[in-house]
């Protein structure tokens, strides 16, 4: 009996070219000897013969060898394909080695996107891609398997290679899907657990062995399978949490952040890798921080990715929380345990550039697909990284997708979004001729600025309370002002000049602390601008900077006294904290990823002392409104005196909604101890000294106002009542009037 099939189609199917080989494989229709029959055909290379089993309708029937390399057909009734139900029968193949194997026909099975997928995922508007694209657990017609399916548009072909086939390209080739470019293939009796990857052959006929950019799981680096994974058995038990967040992440709320790298801030000390579990680090970082006081954590990026010393930010996996510290199930369990325990967790996101590794999405099909084909568009200079093509429909869908995933799958409360001045600009890091302009001839990356907005709006739409977090170094206006009111969307911005202009001036010698009084009072100018977070995190501890603590000048005591005043200073000044791990403990040593904290440090009382100061400054932080309600608006702060340079005091009021609920921050920047200092107030009375960082119980000298001071009708500072203080050396002083 001749085969029926196209002798032409069966060279692209056995040497692993064919764009939809279900035109070859499979059950078809055909007429033999004059009757309606059932060809099907499976090309199993490794089997030395096939069997085509139907026990429903008692069919067991040799098939042909058409092909040497192993295309088998079957010519049989048409019965054992059923249409609306699918097929009844099966193979049974047995390999050289006489190892016999039964299984379900691939090709018999019907795709599972839809058309309005497809359209969706071509117009960049699948906000759930994740749902569809990826390897994913399914039941077609009564069997149970994994569905996949992926973008590679300019392939040749796409196979889907693993555990389960040898990681033989050839028993596995996908459909493609025209003209939308996505692969698809179900491998019925796939089970969760498979490690699978993508075989890319290219136009030019390389074969390139790629990670799935939907997958949810991964192996541990440096390997690089993907694991094909169930996201839907975690049961979760944060609704509490979720029905508060809104509140908890609100503009007027307290927001003190605990910045952490998982993998070094404590040390497992059993096993090779030394990396702990995500369920160990849950309770005990739950517990530390609501020891200290923190409100969130903000976990330095935990998507999958192939170099431990890139921190997470170059990233492979975006949908990948990384298998160093466990499961997808084991991060979820950290998130909930932490919202059952008040605390909200924000993960750093890298939407600005991903590496050059080959397994990852660089050149994915063969062709500049995720990034621009033109360095001078494509390529970061800095960190020697590829740029998305934020033009391309399908590139946005992949990132605003990925955002929202982790927003649904992992309950995450906020993103912080790394890079995005490298986002906003086309000559970022860039020389003349080295970039290209915009169609109207400026430096601004339109199609980046129109993915940013539209990522803030998707968020804040389907996730409200969610915050969005910019790492955004420039001037650039409305950053985290709203999208309809011609700003970028997100709700808060870092601010980088704070930062660099607060340690800049930290770092002077008290003595020369006078000629740069501007770099302290220069950023009330702006504060308001911009809904800020003022951050002290792992950038200023990295690359031979040394730590918070070796930074700060003079003989230890003054370190420690100077770094107490900085604290003191940046949770009273207006903006959400964040304080990157080691620095609450006064850490001597730079940040190592490959390292643990020096917790052994605590064993001293000016390093124990350090800690309990930032554990109350987050407890004043939270308990009063003043220090955290408007943060934002320039009724939230007022100045008492900013301009005493010659003693390198400032003197200010922070306000509640309630603008008579206030505090009163004093700070002194030299280690001169100022007696009767003579400060204006805003009302008279008495002022409880609510907070002294010069106390002992931190490690200071006890120079103070305890218990409080009280404040008589004497014009001071433009103010009709005033007090005598004892400025402390090195010193933050919090003062608050009593209220009948």
């Amino acid at each position: 009996m001749r085969s029926q099939v196209d002798v032409s189609a069966i060279a692209p199917v056995v040497h692993g070219h064919h764009d939809n080989p279900f035109e070859v494989l499979g059950p078809h229709e055909i007429v033999e000897s004059g009757r309606h029959a059932l060809a099907v055909r499976a090309f199993l290379p490794e089997s030395k013969q096939v069997w085509l089993v139907d026990q429903k309708h008692g069919i067991s029937q040799p098939m042909r060898r058409i092909h040497p390399t192993g295309l088998f057909e079957a010519i049989c009734a048409p019965e054992v394909h059923d249409k609306q139900n699918g097929p009844t029968y099966r193979f049974r193949a047995v390999d050289q080695a006489g190892k016999q194997t039964t299984m379900h026909d691939p090709y018999a099975f019907p795709p599972l996107l839809t058309d309005y997928d497809l359209h969706l995922l071509a117009e960049g508007c699948h906000w759930d891609s994740y749902k569809k694209l990826g390897a994913h657990q399914r039941e077609v017609n009564g069997v149970v398997g994994t569905n996949f399916a992926v973008w590679a548009p300019n392939a040749e072909s796409v196979s889907i290679i693993g555990d389960f086939n040898n990681w033989d390209r050839r028993p596995h080739a996908m459909r493609k899907h025209m003209p939308s470019g996505i692969w698809e293939l179900f491998l019925p009796e796939l089970p969760v657990g498979a490690m699978y990857k993508f075989s890319v052959k290219d136009r030019w006929a390389q074969v390139v062995e790629k990670c799935d950019p939907y997958g949810f799981a991964a192996e541990v680096p440096p390997l690089t399978a993907n694991i094909v994974t169930d996201l839907e058995s975690y049961e979760w038990a944060d609704n509490d949490w979720l029905a508060k967040r809104e509140q908890r992440n609100g503009l007027d709320a307290p927001i003190s952040i605990y910045e952490v790298h998982l993998g070094s801030w404590r040390k497992n000390h059993n096993g090779d890798s030394h990396w702990m579990n995500y369920r160990e680090l849950a309770h005990q970082l739950v517990d530390y921080c609501k020891n200290l006081g923190y409100t969130h954590l903000e976990l330095m990026p935990v998507s999958e990715h192939p170099f431990t010393g890139s921190w997470g930010y170059q990233t492979v996996g975006y949908y990948a929380a990384t298998s160093r510290y466990g499961s997808p199930d084991d991060f979820k369990y950290f998130v909930d345990h932490c919202h059952q325990n008040d605390i909200g967790v924000l993960i750093d996101w890298v939407p600005a550039h991903f590496p050059k590794d080959s397994h990852g999405l660089d050149t994915f099909d063969g062709t500049a697909l995720y990034e621009h084909a033109d360095p001078r568009q494509g390529e970061h200079p800095d960190w020697g990284t590829k740029i998305f093509n934020y033009s391309r429909n399908e590139v946005r869908n992949f990132l605003t997708s990925n955002a929202l995933f982790w927003l649904d799958q992992y309950h995450i409360d906020g993103l912080r979004v790394d890079a995005v001045a490298s986002m906003l600009y086309l000559d970022y890091s860039r020389e003349d001729g080295e970039w290209i302009p915009n169609k109207y001839g400026g430096r601004e990356n339109l199609d980046a600025i129109s993915f940013i907005k539209e990522f803030n709006e998707q968020v804040h739409l389907q996730h409200p309370g969610v915050l969005t977090i910019a790492e955004e170094s420039t001037a650039w206006g409305g950053v985290s002002k709203p999208t309809y009111l011609g700003g970028l969307g997100f709700s808060l911005k870092w601010n980088m000049g704070w930062m660099n202009d607060t340690l800049q001036y930290i770092r002077h010698d008290p003595i020369h602390r006078g000629y740069h009084h501007d770099e302290l009072t220069f950023s009330l100018i702006y504060a308001f601008t911009e809904n800020f977070v003022l951050p002290f995190s792992h950038d200023e501890v990295v690359h031979g900077k040394g730590s918070m603590l070796d930074q700060m000048p003079g003989d230890l005591w003054q370190k420690f006294a100077n770094l107490r005043l900085l604290y003191g200073y940046q949770w009273t000044h207006p903006g959400k904290k964040v304080q990157f791990m080691g620095g609450e403990i006064a850490q001597w040593d730079e940040w190592d990823c490959d390292s643990e904290l020096q917790w052994d440090l605590l064993q001293w009382e000016s390093h124990k002392g350090m800690q309990k100061l930032v554990g109350d400054l987050n407890k004043i932080y939270q308990n009063e409104p003043a220090l955290h309600q408007v943060d934002f608006d320039n009724a939230g702060f007022e100045w008492i005196d900013g301009h005493n340079h010659n003693d390198s005091v400032l003197a200010y009021i922070r306000r509640a909604k309630d603008p008579n609920d206030l505090v009163v921050v004093v700070c002194n920047f030299t280690p001169v101890v100022r007696e009767n200092y003579r400060l204006g107030l805003p009302q008279g009375g008495w002022y409880d000294e609510i907070l002294n960082t010069d106390s002992t119980y931190y490690g200071g000298s006890n120079v103070g106002n305890a218990p409080g001071v009280n404040a008589v009708e004497h014009e001071c500072h433009g103010r009709p009542f005033s007090a005598e203080l004892t400025l402390p050396p090195l010193s933050v002083a919090v003062l608050k009037p009593k209220r009948d």
